[in-house]
Parts: structure tokens; sequence; C-alpha cells
């Protein structure tokens, strides 16, 4: 598909990659009065999904990104949106982010799609909805890609496209990229989060032999990749995760349509975020990118009633290239 043109443009000071970033988080808040659901999982472990139902026969599955939760910001506004254009939404809590830990060592990672399958189809055994939207944001946006290529042309008719938003498609790179200084703020708050479940981890499962002066002391990705999610979920290294974790090499594998939108002055993706190649190539992927629009951010004035664009964006590709294809 052709690469999209993009019509996002923010006042000043919004037309900056970073206040756009940080001002949902801190000035954005939204409340929804989810219906949670606990479903158990094949490995003696918990999932909580958080419904919002208007009643639909269209369901919008949503996946937040790394540390986040279904009361992240990007999350409640776009529910909201849908809520409010007649879709049904419910957010896909990754383990441990829900507010209560989840009961195994492993929690997530970007590359686990096994989880969102397997929500997938607890939906589909469950609910008789007629059409399945994925939505995924940052690091749910990856595992969003990557199981939409995955299932390739396996994929259940009722999941009729996907939408995804600021994704780092391609781990080695975005990780380097997050790695410099205009960053260090972002990667603060990552890692007190992150280090803190980690020596939870190793309290509750002494087995697991963390070695917590290294914890401590790590800075980058790499060192708690060391750490965690190489020794816990079985990889070679992190370079190895990085290979088999990133969506990029799935994209041109993707069978409904898809829309990924990642800002220009996102500071977080690295140019190797941005595959216009794989666009032009496919039949099913669209690859729109503003010129602004920050990290999950797309806010466009001080003023909410105008803070709309992702949202409406996303109901409009849902509207034009999802549901009306079917």
């Amino acid at each position: 598909m052709p690469i999209l043109t993009s019509t996002f443009s923010p006042i000043f000071p919004f037309n900056s990659g970073h206040f756009s970033t940080i001002y949902g988080p801190l000035f954005l808040k939204d409340s929804i009065n989810y219906k949670r659901e606990r479903i158990e999982t094949w490995d003696k472990d918990f999932i909580d999904l958080d419904f919002s139902k208007v009643g639909s026969s269209t369901l919008a599955l949503l996946i937040h990104g790394l540390e986040g939760s279904s009361n992240s910001h990007y999350i409640t506004s776009t529910i909201k949106h849908l809520n409010r254009n007649a879709i049904d939404a419910v957010c896909l809590n990754l383990r441990g982010c829900s507010g209560e830990d989840n009961n195994l060592l492993a929690t997530y990672h970007s590359g686990k799609t096994d989880d969102l399958d397997f929500v997938i189809n607890y939906i589909l055994n469950k609910y008789n909805y007629k059409s399945i939207v994925l939505i995924g944001f940052s690091l749910g946006g990856n595992l969003t890609l990557k199981y939409l290529g995955e299932k390739g042309k396996t994929i259940s008719s009722k999941i009729k496209g996907g939408i995804t938003c600021s994704v780092p498609i391609d781990i080695a790179a975005a990780e380097k990229k997050l790695e410099k200084l205009e960053n260090k703020l972002y990667m603060g708050a990552f890692f007190k989060t992150m280090k803190n479940k980690i020596l939870n981890k190793a309290i509750k499962f002494p087995e697991y032999r963390l070695d917590t002066v290294k914890l401590l002391k790590a800075s980058k990705f790499k060192h708690l990749e060391h750490l965690y999610t190489v020794p816990v979920f079985g990889f070679k290294s992190p370079e190895d995760y990085w290979k088999k974790a990133s969506s990029k090499p799935y994209i041109s594998k993707i069978k409904v349509p898809t829309l990924l939108i990642n800002a220009k002055d996102d500071s977080f993706l690295s140019k190797e975020c941005f595959p216009t190649e794989e666009a032009k190539e496919s039949d099913f992927f669209f690859l729109e990118t503003p010129n602004y629009g920050g990290h999950c951010g797309f806010i466009s004035s001080f003023k909410k009633d105008e803070n709309n664009w992702l949202q409406e964006r996303i109901l409009k590709f849902i509207k034009t290239k999802i549901i009306s294809t079917t």
C-alpha cells in the first residue's frame, strides 16, 4: 500500500515531540468504569481483561505499552472514543500490569504473542462478536504486528484488521535510540517500575538467583535483558531476544488491513522503525508518518475537546479499511 499522507498538525508547543509525549500522562486523566474478567492461563497464571461495552457487534482489543495498563491515558481516551461510536472495547493487561502481581516468575516481553493468542481464543469462544479489531500501542503495537504476521492467512475470519501506534518494530535499533541523552527522563521512569518488579520477583522466587548489585546499576535495557528477559524466557542473549521479538520481519506476512502510525519526532524510534518499503510492497499494510506526535501523544492543543486526532484516525481506519471490507 502507498504511504499515507497525514493530516496531523498541532499548535505550539505540541509540535515538540517531547512535549506531546509527556503532556498526556501528566494532564489528561480519564477514567473508565471497566468490568474486569480474570482468566486463568494454561500455565496456572492469570490475565486480567478490562471491558467497556456498549452493546456492539464489533470489539476492539487494545494492548498497552511497556509498563502501561488499561488506565494508561492513550488506552482510556481511545476506548471512550470507540464507545461513543458504538464499538465495544477491551484492554488486555499484560501479566503483572493490572495492579496485581501475576503468579509466575515470567511476566511479559515485546514478542510474547502466546498470551495475545490465548486471549483472542478466549474471546472467540466466549463471545459472539462479528468483527474484532486489534489496537496496539508501543510494545503492544509490536505484539499486534507480530501476531498478525505470525497468523498470516490462518488468522481467524473474525479478526478483521489491526491499528498500531508508536511502535518500535526493530527492538535493537529502538533500544539504542532510547539510550540517548534526550530520553533519560523516560528511561528513568521505565527503570523505576521495572527494577522494582524484578526485585519483587527475586523475593518471591528465591531460585531465581538475581544479581541485585547488577540490577541496581543497570542503565540500559540490555542490562535488564541479561538479568531477567534472557534467563526467564529462555533466550540465548539479548541479541537473540531482539531478533525473535521484533515485529518488523513479520509485516510482509500480514494478510488483514493494518495501519502503523509512527511520528517522525518520536524520540523512542530509530529510522529502522519506519518500514516504508514494507508498506509499498504490501497489499494490506498501511504506514502513516506524521511530522509530529511524539510517543503515543498526538496532542493538538490545550483544549481537551480538540485532542482526538489519534482516536478519530483509529476510528476512520476501522470504518473505511477494516469493517467496510467485510
